[in-house]
């Protein structure tokens, strides 16, 4: 199964919404730090794309470094780690994290090297999946070492509930879950949701601040900012909206990722080929018409009929996205961490950042505080030998350590913060991660988000207390940060939608739909139902795309009476039955917290 997840809530987010300069937010659905380079992005090692598994002995690196594989599903790099973080690790352990990228790589990756009898030295998968290699018995049991390492033993409550799911389980601990939290499972203690309408202050400010009543207000909304500002200040065009293809298929869900998000404005929840509908108890197949999968594609094909999306969307990477949005060539995002990209303290000063704007008829969807975990899971390789084993309890030790996790979530001291005297922290180089600052010589030199932390998934959530400061890791809710961020713009926008958060205004006008965290293993396709899907989403992506880009409602309707047709050709029926029965066990697990 494919799966990303991008850009972190603490190391992206220059400012989010949640300081009303942008969105952003932590939890099941949300997305990880990378950033960097073209390059960084892409880059391969032999090493890295071997579909061998790692010896189990402790084999060198670099500078005789233990080289330690990290089969990963959330990264979007491939290769050794470098920079400032490798540099950070290895002075600790001095180990090299090989990264094992199946979104680089490919699928085939996962079966090759499952089929060897060893996926990785460290594992990071999906929950599904992850089931699946415990059965396999390619995951090592660590039942008796955890409670020594004290970072892990801290979220030892979540940890046994999450592996207690595990089919067969007599109390063994195999799983690590990521991006766990202290406060609980139906909390939202966040100031922003992960996907909401965001759009340029200063464009919204030119136009009078209209009331959007719907998608139809907010096309032509965009279509006035586009209008009145074609290009950006170096003469590259303008767009609504910038999309990219290869995030398709990723996170149980079936279609195009763009559109899979969108769909929660209106708080449904895509959950494989079932839209779990804003009731939270009820589906419905993603091919309804009267569901949000056929509304957000059209709205994406209006927009395209207008002129409004970038005609590089649907060949172009997530990388060239991201370098428009850093360009101020997008004028629509929808994800919080796309604020990292372009808001700036300078854009938040002059009012030219972007920022949540409501729609009438909207309700966003949010995962409640992640207690339990985001959905995938850290675990170790059984063929480890003790050596390696050993360390690479420690190093999962430290990363779920305040240390570990202020390098993950905050950066690097006196580059990226100060501390001031009353032990707090202060943001500094805010434009680190889009400009790509070079970083102290003691810690390699080189830049920011080229040396970024590759593993792109974290154990403990940016959201959590760091107890060196009794804030939060993520900057956005440090006192020093909002402090700085009480700008004209967060003025002028809490006055005129009467509050002080997008998350606050959600609530007070009931335009939440919180869902409750829960530890739920989901049961594997079987191998019937792993072809029907492939097929399915193969089909759905093709279509989708291509309706987008057509000129026309009667084409547009016709072509999707024949996408649905054709997945009924191949199953889909059936695979909708499955997936229904898949995601009732955590449905009624929500519920019952509800």
């Amino acid at each position: 199964m494919k799966i990303k997840k991008l850009v972190s809530l603490s190391l992206v987010t220059a400012m989010l919404v949640g300081t009303l300069a942008g969105c952003g937010s932590t939890g099941t659905d949300q997305p990880a730090a990378t950033g960097g380079s073209d390059t960084a992005a892409t880059t391969t090692s032999d090493s890295g794309s071997s579909d061998s598994g790692s010896s189990d002995t402790a084999s060198s690196g670099s500078s005789g470094a233990m080289e330690i594989e990290v089969y990963d599903a959330a990264a979007n790099y491939q290769g050794l780690q470098t920079g400032w973080f490798d540099k950070v690790v290895k002075d600790r352990f001095n180990i090299d994290l090989n990264i094992i990228a199946p979104q680089v790589a490919g699928d085939a990756i996962y079966q090759t090297r499952t089929s060897s009898g060893n996926l990785g030295d460290i594992v990071l998968l999906d929950s599904v999946d992850f089931a699946d290699c415990v059965k396999a018995g390619l995951i090592k049991d660590i039942t008796a070492d955890l409670p020594n390492y004290p970072n892990l033993n801290a979220y030892m409550d979540q940890i046994k509930t999450y592996n207690s799911g595990l089919e067969g389980n007599n109390g063994e601990i195999y799983g690590i879950p990521t991006q766990m939290m202290n406060t609980s499972p139906t909390s939202y203690s966040q100031d922003v949701i992960y996907s909401s309408p965001l759009l340029r202050w200063d464009y919204y400010q030119e136009l009078g601040c209209p009331e959007i009543k719907d998608l139809d207000g907010l096309v032509d909304v965009l279509a006035q900012m586009q209008d009145a500002h074609p290009t950006n200040d170096a003469g590259d065009p303008c767009y609504a909206v910038s999309l990219w293809p290869d995030w398709d298929g990723n996170d149980n869900m079936l279609g195009i990722a763009n559109v899979v998000q969108l769909t929660t404005w209106y708080g449904e929840k895509i959950k494989d080929s079932a839209i779990l509908k804003a009731d939270g108890k009820t589906f419905t197949p993603l091919t309804d018409k009267n569901a949000t999968y056929y509304k957000m594609l059209k709205f994406l094909n209006t927009l395209y009929r207008k002129g409004l999306v970038d005609p590089d969307s649907g060949s172009q990477d997530w990388n060239a996205a991201c370098a428009k949005m850093s360009a101020g060539q997008v004028n629509l995002f929808w994800y919080s961490w796309q604020v990292g990209f372009w808001n700036s303290q300078e854009r938040l000063d002059n009012g030219t950042a972007m920022i949540f704007i409501p729609v009438g008829d909207q309700n966003y969807y949010a995962d409640a505080d992640a207690y339990y975990g985001s959905g995938r899971v850290f675990g170790i390789g059984s063929g480890v030998d003790d050596e390696k084993y050993k360390t690479i309890l420690e190093f999962l030790d430290w990363y779920a350590s305040p240390e570990g996790l202020e390098f993950e979530h905050a950066g690097i001291p006196e580059f990226n913060y100060t501390v001031g005297d009353d032990g707090k922290y202060t943001v500094i180089n805010d434009n680190a991660l889009m400009d790509n600052l070079n970083v102290p010589e003691e810690y390699g030199g080189a830049g920011y988000s080229d040396g970024n932390n590759q593993i792109n998934e974290w154990i403990v959530s940016a959201n959590s207390i760091n107890p060196n400061t009794g804030e939060t890791y993520a900057k956005d809710y440090w006192s020093s940060w909002k402090a700085s961020t009480q700008t004209q713009m967060k003025k002028d926008w809490a006055d005129t939608f009467g509050a002080a958060e997008p998350a606050e205004w959600m609530k007070k006008n009931n335009k939440l739909v919180i869902s409750p965290n829960v530890a739920v293993t989901l049961v594997s396709d079987t191998a019937d139902i792993s072809v029907i899907r492939n097929q399915c989403e193969e089909t759905i992506e093709q279509y989708s795309w291509q309706m987008i880009f057509v000129d026309d409602d009667a084409t547009f309707d016709s072509m999707w009476d024949e996408m649905t047709e054709t997945l009924d050709g191949m199953g889909f029926q059936d695979l909708y039955e499955f997936d229904v029965a898949k995601w009732q066990p955590q449905i009624d697990a929500k519920l019952a917290l509800q």
